[in-house]
């Protein structure tokens, strides 16, 4: 096959089958982006540039975000009609809608399939916006006129794939008989449990599975992913368990939301309210990969905290690594967890319960085993990227370019919580 992937952070979403596809031969790929995060060898990569204006569009202005979203699709659709020039035609093409870079690429090739990773549409009721802070006709207006990009995206593409059946439902309805439900998948070779696995700490310390080791990941330390929550849990989990260290993994920007009203970041803000013991609070900030894993696999209880939201793939990995996972009860965590069976689900905004739940499960280790092993089960029967994703997402590829009707659903949901 001729294949197109296009992402502004090349390769994002496409990483594991694009790579998979470059491996296995056969087939010509390109990878179209604004930056190139990940090298895949094999593939060409065509980089492509917008305008300032277009690069940092005004936050919660909707004409801003249009014209970003329309100036994107323009720099793309240069670069496919350069392909063209050069005598390449993919038979599909794969893109992240979520920027506006695809929104043209049936204009320059409107006989080649164009698949959509649809990964998130805003709702007014029902997902992220409202759950923790009253709504207003204004952002009720401005949420709607945000969708007016991904719109025209989901009217342009010939299918869609999404990760969770979750993320798939917040999409129109008139939308869902074209989109297939198939995660992206973990490499269960390599996030898997260790016992021998250790976090050294700056301060030199050595943290082993031994010890009570509460973690916390995050792309960024905010709210949408309920640091205001742990922080709050840990100083309660701190008082009842004088052994426990609490490890903190992310950034301090902004992935989601916005920063607080004092400017400073939210690290800052929350530990002015949060009285943690520095001695056994050790923020990590972001690692390298292979550290985090460390990280993952030292941990006595995870804790996994998010509006309703895109599910993290930090969830997804602390169960294939074998955690014991605190998670909340929020709907995107609701698919893969099951209380008792692969975890332990609590209420978002209950730090006390948080707290009480972390704290019997530090106490019962030995006899939640099964917890850990349920996480783990659940990512092998489902979620295992080379006996289920990657196959799953290659079908898909390979359905759409000889013109055939993909299957709806790739999803392991019957597996879910198996143990």
């Amino acid at each position: 096959m001729n294949i197109v992937f296009i992402h502004q952070n090349a390769p994002g979403q496409w990483r594991h089958i694009a790579a998979h596809l470059a491996a296995e031969g056969g087939h010509k790929i390109v990878i179209i982006g604004k930056h190139k995060r990940v090298d895949i060898e094999g593939a060409d990569y065509r980089l492509y540039k917008v305008s300032p204006a277009h690069e940092s569009p005004e936050p919660g202005n909707p004409e801003s975000l249009f014209a970003s979203f329309i100036g994107h699709g323009k720099a793309v659709a240069e670069i496919l009609k350069t392909l063209l020039a050069e005598g390449f035609k993919p038979d599909v093409i794969a893109a992240h809608p979520g920027w506006g870079e695809s929104i043209f690429a049936k204009d320059v090739l409107p006989d080649v399939p164009l698949l959509h990773y649809c990964e998130f549409y805003y709702r007014s009721k029902g997902a992220d916006y409202g759950f923790a802070n009253d709504t207003t006709l204004e952002g009720d207006m401005a949420l709607r006129a945000r969708n007016a990009g991904l719109n025209l995206s989901l009217e342009a593409m010939d299918w869609g794939v999404c990760p969770t059946n979750w993320q798939k439902a917040q999409h129109p309805a008139s939308s869902h008989d074209k989109i297939t439900v198939v995660h992206e998948g973990i490499d269960t070779s390599v996030v898997k449990p260790d016992p021998e696995a250790t976090i050294v700490l700056p301060t030199g310390r050595i943290l082993t599975a031994q010890d009570e080791v509460v973690t916390y990941v995050a792309r960024n330390l905010e709210p949408y992913r309920g640091i205001h929550i742990f922080t709050r849990a840990a100083e309660l989990i701190q008082r009842q368990r004088p052994n426990a260290h609490v490890v903190l993994v992310g950034g301090t920007g902004v992935s989601y939301g916005g920063p607080p009203a004092d400017g400073r970041t939210w690290k800052e803000n929350l530990l002015d309210t949060a009285r943690l013991d520095p001695m056994r609070t050790h923020f990590l900030g972001t690692l390298a990969y292979d550290r985090y894993l460390k990280v993952l696999q030292t941990s006595s209880v995870h804790v996994y905290l998010t509006f309703p939201f895109v599910l993290s793939w930090s969830m997804t990995e602390s169960m294939s690594a074998g955690c014991l996972i605190v998670g909340s009860n929020t709907q995107p965590v609701q698919e893969v967890l099951r209380h008792n069976e692969n975890g332990l689900m609590v209420d978002f905004f209950k730090p006390e319960e948080v707290a009480a739940t972390v704290c019997d499960a530090l106490e019962n280790r030995d006899k939640l085993r099964h917890l850990r092993e349920g996480a783990r089960n659940t990512i092998l029967s489902g979620y295992d990227q080379a006996a289920h994703c990657i196959p799953a997402h290659k079908q898909l590829l390979l359905d759409l370019a000889a013109g055939r009707r993909p299957a709806l659903s790739h999803t392991p949901s019957a597996t879910l919580g198996a143990a």
